[in-house]
């Protein structure tokens, strides 16, 4: 939500680009009362904390489009005590003239729109959200990466008469004998292969990371408690949601992630559609592969998906209506409205082991542990995890499923 305009002195409209950046300083409450009192042309990045500290005051308000760099900016800001904002891109990108454009006017018309009021702040990620979000991002990229090029060594191998096994292994020794191949004819194979051996190896580093990350994190191990979330799942929304108190209701999560429908009800037209062309793809993505492999379980969240489904006869819309109802699980459990763990359970047990061996052996070997030493490490943080503390209350589950406040936290005294 944007802060009246009257809590600022001035709005500083910053165009920031990798090398430089440009500042137009515009005191008004308004676009059309605004005024630039100065303008500031391709001043170089490396001195934005000193230009800050120099020409800008605590009651100043920066503002910047979503970019590159953007993030940096913001929160080189803020450590020195100023109060910055990233707008959306969508919009601003809009309000840009086709017959003229230049730095100058990107920073006088950034200004401009916030005072207008047109414009949406993108939340700013932490440190450690931020390098979450870096690292899920090469794996996505790497994830493709390692399927394309199967498809294009499938691919060749198909148009030279072979065709595989379900169960052939893509490597040299499985492909070799297959058929008699020519000198240049195996070089394309052998370097095929070389560039899948090698996205192969950076999605197992990956992998290896993020499980790391779930195990050594009480909060993201302890998503792995609900059905069809692992350690990909479970970093993903570490990553892409970040801190879950900025979604006040699970509703807004869900927007967020793009599982509610689509719908334009404007005059006599009605339209409704589906969950496609908003919100986050990438966690969206995630959760309708964990949703499909929830209704081929037995928890209670895939038999009521069943259920839909027969009553329905839709795959998809089932689907989405069961990954829809995870991420609220996932918003109550974030937000501590959970049940304590008593007991690690064995499917529990054996989903750790799984994630225990996506760390492979050099993340075992990065943590100076053995893989039994951090299976019960894992098992103890899950129990020690307590979610149902929130704000310093307790929350409690009710025989009806409601949850209600059961007084306030307990103190830990230290002995006497």
């Amino acid at each position: 939500m944007q802060e009246p305009i009257s809590q600022f002195e001035r709005v500083i409209g910053l165009d920031s680009h990798p090398d430089s950046f440009t500042a137009a300083l515009v005191r008004g409450p308004t676009p059309a009362a605004a005024v630039v009192e100065k303008m500031f042309n391709k001043v170089p990045l490396s001195q934005l904390t000193k230009w800050a500290q120099e020409h800008t005051t605590p009651a100043d308000l920066c503002v910047l489009e979503a970019s590159g760099n953007s993030f940096y900016v913001a929160r080189s800001l803020e450590a020195i005590g100023r109060r910055a904002r990233v707008l959306e891109s969508t919009q601003l990108g809009r309000l840009k003239e086709a017959h003229a454009n230049n730095d100058k006017l990107s920073a006088e018309r950034i200004a401009k729109a916030y005072l207008a009021g047109t414009t949406k702040s993108v939340w700013v990620p932490d440190l450690r959200t931020q390098e979450r979000r870096d690292c899920f991002h090469a794996y996505e990229k790497v994830t493709k990466r390692t399927t394309q090029l199967r498809n294009r060594l499938k691919s060749y191998l198909s148009d030279q008469g072979v065709r595989l096994a379900p169960d052939t292994a893509l490597n040299a020794e499985s492909l070799r004998p297959l058929r008699t191949w020519s000198t240049r004819q195996w070089q394309i194979v052998a370097g095929l292969l070389l560039e899948l051996r090698h996205a192969e190896e950076q999605d197992e580093h990956w992998r290896s990371f993020m499980a790391q990350e779930v195990l050594e994190d009480p909060q993201l191990l302890a998503l792995v408690r609900q059905c069809g979330v692992a350690d990909v799942v479970a970093f993903a929304v570490g990553a892409i949601v970040g801190d879950i108190h900025r979604f006040a209701r699970p509703g807004s999560l869900v927007k967020y992630a793009g599982l509610n429908p689509a719908c334009d009800d404007s005059g006599n037209g009605q339209w409704h559609g589906g969950i496609g062309g908003h919100g986050r793809r990438d966690l969206r993505a995630l959760l309708m592969e964990a949703a499909q492999s929830l209704l081929r379980s037995g928890d209670p969240l895939g038999r009521w998906g069943k259920r839909l489904l027969a009553r329905k006869g839709s795959v998809s819309l089932s689907v989405a209506a069961v990954a829809r109802r995870l991420l609220v699980a996932i918003w109550y459990l974030l937000m501590g409205r959970w049940d304590e763990l008593k007991k690690v359970d064995a499917p529990l047990k054996a989903k750790v082991s799984r994630i225990i061996t996506h760390l492979g052996a050099a993340g075992l070997q990065r943590l100076g542990q053995s893989a039994s030493q951090v299976r019960a490490q894992a098992q103890e943080r899950l129990k020690a995890y307590q979610p149902c503390v929130l704000g310093g209350k307790v929350y409690a589950r009710q025989p009806d499923g409601r949850w209600t406040l059961g007084g306030p936290a307990p103190v830990a005294t230290a002995p006497t």
